[in-house]
């Protein structure tokens, strides 16, 4: 492929992400929010709303928060990427959670039972944008209040949607996967190489 760019701006501090970037040979820059941003604002839940209309809304707000953020720094001309990841229980959203009870709360309600893992991916290419969404499930084992308050004692479960990484601890509970494993990890590669192949970024095989 002919690429029109040699990297892609990539507006998230996950480090995961990179990692899932750099594995399809696909170079990034950065491109967070300041200080005086209020990025986690960005997030907030709607009453009511469905978690798949939920993430998309917020990877679309993100990558809008991202190109105001490129026109204002007169940064170089690259495309943009956001991504997204809910867990959903049904209607409801498993954010991140906000205490450690609330980690406790998110892990007792995923034991024994099947969720759903939904990322979000936009791509910026000038004035447009496209975006595709990964769904997943995972199947997760019957959880004793020991290992869920371990595991929240390790810190894991702060930052991350549904209070989990699939790369973490937390693997030896999943005893099933439909879908995406990057997914989960918060970038499917396959919609991710898909955006960035019509996007003309060099990489993305």
């Amino acid at each position: 492929m002919n690429a029109g760019f040699a990297f892609v701006y990539l507006a998230s501090q996950s480090p995961r992400r990179r990692e899932l970037l750099a594995q399809i040979g696909v170079r990034h820059e950065l491109l967070l929010a300041a200080p005086d941003e209020d990025a986690e604002s960005l997030e907030a839940e709607i009453a009511g709303e469905l978690p798949a209309v939920y993430v998309e809304r917020v990877t679309r707000a993100k990558l809008a928060a991202a190109r105001r953020r490129l026109a204002a720094r007169a940064l170089p001309p690259a495309p943009i990427l956001c991504a997204d990841t809910t867990v959903a229980l049904g209607r409801r959203i498993l954010g991140k959670p906000r205490d450690a009870a609330d980690a406790a709360r998110i892990l007792g309600l995923l034991a024994g039972r099947t969720h759903r893992v939904i990322t979000a991916v936009a791509v910026a290419k000038g004035q447009s944008v496209r975006l595709l969404a990964s769904v997943s499930r995972v199947r997760f084992a019957p959880l004793s209040a020991t290992q869920i308050d371990v595991y929240v004692a390790s810190g894991e479960p702060f930052g991350k949607a549904g209070a989990y990484a699939i790369q973490s601890a937390a693997a030896a509970w999943i005893s099933r996967i439909e879908g995406s494993y990057t997914g989960i990890m918060g970038l499917p590669l396959h919609e991710t190489a898909t955006l960035l192949r019509w996007a003309g970024v060099a990489g993305s095989t």
